[in-house]
């Protein structure tokens, strides 16, 4: 499903207008890329929860020239399902 027919969904399931539908789409993503950017995590009961990880920086090998190098340190969105949604998909 990609973010279009995320947006019918909503629509189709909520009674909204598409347009309306895409307004609260895009309102749910700013609002958890933001708590993101600032360090926060989210959690949606029964959905799951979106946090931060903190890769730190290490040592790979380039696997062309079979070198090594640094690999910086870098912050990833991380997604941990909840219990509901675990048994719905299963």
């Amino acid at each position: 499903m990609n973010k279009t027919e995320l947006i019918d969904a909503v629509a189709e399931k909520s009674g909204l207008t598409k347009a309306d539908s895409k307004k609260a789409v895009d309102a749910i993503t700013a609002a958890i890329t933001g708590a993101l950017k600032s360090g926060d995590k989210v959690a949606l009961v029964g959905f799951g929860t979106f946090s931060v990880k903190e890769n730190p920086a290490r040592e790979g090998i380039n696997p062309l020239t079979k070198k090594k190098i640094k690999i910086a340190a870098k912050k990833v969105a991380k997604f941990k399902a909840g219990s509901e949604l675990n048994k719905a998909v299963n």
